[in-house]
C-alpha cells in the first residue's frame, strides 16, 4: 500500500511538471492546518529535505493555532500574541480570510490539509463540518490538476477511557443546538488509532484525496521503540515527531527515500536516522 501511495504521488508530481516547459520549474505545495502541522517548523524541515534533491518543489503554509478547516474559511484573525495565540471574529460579507487569500495567490500543484484530531472522532462533526470545509477549499483552488493530500494525525496521550463531545450549534446548522454530539467512548490506544485512521480514510475517499500514514508511523515507533517520545504534550509533536512527519511528506512529495538524506533537522543524528528508516518501512 505504501509503495502504491508513493508511486501515485510521483505520477502526480510528474504530471504537474509535464505541463511545464522545463523540469526545473516550480511545483507549489501548500499546507493548510494548525499547530499539529507547524510545531517545530515541520514544513520548513520538509523544504530543507527537498532542497537536497528536489529544490524546485516549494513549500508554503497557512497554519494557525487551534484553527479547524472550517475556521480557516470563516474567521478573520484580529490579533496575535508572542505565546502563539490568536483572536478571531467571523468574517463579514465580502471579506476573505488569510487562508482564502493564500489559496488565491498561486496555482497550487499540491494542497495538504490537516484537521484537528477530535474533529475526526465525532461522526457528525467529521461528516458535516469537516467535509464541507474540504469541499469548499477544493473549489477555491484555481488549478484543476491540483492534487489534495489528507494529513492523518495520531492518538493523544490523554488517559483512557475518554470521549469527546460538541454542541450541535458548533457543528452545523442542520443539527439540534441543544444536543451534544459525541465520539464513541474510547477505551484504548488501538481503538483511538482505528477511529482516527478510519475517519481520515472516509473523508479522503469521499473527496478524492490521498491519505498520509503519519498516524501509522507514530504507532510503529510506539510499538518498536516505546522509549522514544514523539509528543511534547498530550497531542502536539515534539522535535522527533515533527521530524518524522517531515520524513513522511518528503517521501510523498519527492518519491525518494528519507533514509538517503543528509538532513537531520534539530534532533540527534542517531534518532534522525532511525526515524528516516521508519518512514520508509510503512
Amino acid at each position: 500500500m505504501r509503495n502504491i501511495l508513493l508511486l501515485t504521488i510521483c505520477l502526480i508530481i510528474s504530471s504537474c511538471r509535464a505541463q511545464k516547459k522545463e523540469e526545473t520549474e516550480e511545483v507549489n505545495v501548500l499546507f493548510i492546518g494548525n499547530s499539529l502541522t507547524y510545531y517545530h517548523d515541520m514544513p520548513q524541515t520538509v523544504q530543507e529535505m527537498l532542497n537536497e534533491t528536489d529544490p524546485n518543489i516549494i513549500i508554503e503554509q497557512s497554519t494557525f493555532p487551534g484553527m479547524s478547516l472550517t475556521r480557516h474559511l470563516e474567521n478573520i484573525i484580529i490579533s496575535r500574541t508572542d505565546d502563539d495565540n490568536i483572536s478571531t471574529r467571523k468574517k463579514t460579507e465580502g471579506e476573505k480570510t488569510e487562508t482564502e487569500i493564500k489559496v488565491a495567490e498561486k496555482k497550487w500543484d499540491v494542497v495538504i490539509l490537516q484537521e484537528g484530531t477530535v474533529d475526526l472522532l465525532i461522526p457528525e462533526l467529521r461528516d458535516l463540518a469537516v467535509n464541507k470545509a474540504i469541499e469548499k477549499i477544493k473549489t477555491l483552488v484555481n488549478n484543476p490538476e491540483c492534487r489534495f493530500i489528507f494529513f492523518t494525525t495520531w492518538p493523544s496521550e490523554r488517559q483512557y477511557p475518554k470521549e469527546y463531545c460538541r454542541g450541535g450549534g458548533r457543528i452545523d446548522e442542520s443539527l439540534d443546538d441543544m444536543q451534544d454530539y459525541c465520539s464513541p467512548k474510547i477505551e484504548n490506544y488501538e481503538q483511538e488509532f482505528e477511529l482516527i485512521d478510519n475517519g481520515h480514510s472516509l473523508l479522503a475517499k469521499k473527496n478524492g484525496m490521498l491519505k498520509t500514514d503519519n498516524g501509522k508511523l507514530y504507532r510503529m515507533v510506539k510499538e518498536n521503540k516505546p522509549d522514544l517520545a514523539l509528543l511534547e504534550d498530550p497531542i502536539h509533536p515534539n522535535e522527533n515527531g515533527a521530524f518524522l512527519n517531515a520524513c513522511e511528506f518528503y517521501e510523498i512529495l519527492s518519491g525518494r527515500k528519507a533514509s538517503n538524506l543528509k538532513t537531520n533537522g534539530q534532533i540527534e543524528p542517531q534518532i534522525a536516522e532511525y526515524l528516516k528508516n521508519i518512514a520508509g518501512k510503512n
